[in-house]
């Protein structure tokens, strides 16, 4: 059996109402300008991303050393794990969205120098 208690629905619908408007006053923010990191968040995980980078780099230049040794395959991946220092130093001093530029484009190029040197 429902209520008809006015008191009990009035109160029901201020509850509502009041939610409604605490919301309301708080500023919409578009879900496209919402950050999903923090500065400090995104830097740390630059950084993260650089090293751990960094670490295959250095693997697969042991791994081309092995197998080809050459000046050129140390050139192109000292590069890359020059790169990969200055990316995590750009991070540390807040330049995230540089360093993220580079690092791709750094790494494009590494691969493509890379795949020069296999055809070589």
């Amino acid at each position: 059996m429902t209520s008809t208690d006015p008191d009990e629905v009035g109160g029901e619908q201020m509850i509502g109402l009041k939610g409604r408007t605490e919301e309301s006053e708080e500023p919409e923010v578009p879900e496209e300008q919402r950050r999903p990191w923090s500065p400090r968040e995104a830097r740390r995980i630059r950084m993260a991303a650089a090293g751990t980078i960094m670490a295959v780099v250095a693997a697969v230049l042991v791994l081309r050393l092995s197998a080809h040794p050459s000046l050129l395959t140390v050139g192109v991946y000292g590069a890359g794990l020059i790169l990969c220092g200055v990316v995590i130093e750009l991070s540390r001093r807040g330049r995230t969205r540089l360093g993220t530029w580079l690092l791709a484009v750094g790494l494009v190029a590494v691969a493509a120098a890379d795949q020069l040197l296999g055809n070589l």
